[in-house]
């Protein structure tokens, strides 16, 4: 799932409900530059086996809620910027 929305500059909001994260090891810039979104909810994501998510939200720069209540993280991971 790396770079997967990365450019969506227009991009005003996403439903990711239904995404199936359990497999998933990359989200690295996921994304980024989505400077057009204000909310996000990825309250679902399983990200037990992420090992890269650096920048996941950069340049997210109206994001102005983001729901991660569920995200357990994990030592020795590269999360990077991707929290910030």
């Amino acid at each position: 799932m790396d770079n997967m929305l990365n450019n969506c500059y227009s991009l005003l909001s996403l439903d990711l409900s239904y995404f199936n994260t359990s497999q998933v090891t990359k989200m690295a810039e996921m994304f980024y530059n989505c400077s057009s979104l204000t909310s996000l909810d990825l309250s679902n994501f399983n990200i037990s086996k992420i090992n890269s998510a650096y920048h996941m939200f950069g340049n997210c720069n109206n994001l102005e809620y983001l729901n991660i209540e569920n995200f357990i993280f994990f030592q020795g991971r590269e999360y990077g910027d991707g929290f910030i």
